[in-house]
């Protein structure tokens, strides 16, 4: 039952700094390897309206399945 509560925590965790960079337009996230498919596909402003949406829906999964196990 931990782990559910690890992984819960880490879909928030990432969540919140995918939200947070896409606010505060961090470079040091947006000039990362792993994002620069996405910054150089759609540009940076579209890249970072994406990362807010996709942090706002980690978020939410991780409160969904906290709520669906606690209950």
């Amino acid at each position: 039952m931990i782990i559910h509560y690890i992984i819960q925590s880490i879909f928030v965790l990432i969540g919140f700094v995918s939200l947070l960079a896409a606010l505060f337009n961090w470079d040091w996230f947006f000039n990362a390897q792993n994002s620069q498919f996405i910054v150089r596909s759609i540009g940076r402003a579209y890249a970072r309206v994406f990362y807010a949406i996709l942090g706002i829906i980690m978020i939410g999964v991780g409160i969904y399945f906290y709520t669906i196990v606690k209950g």
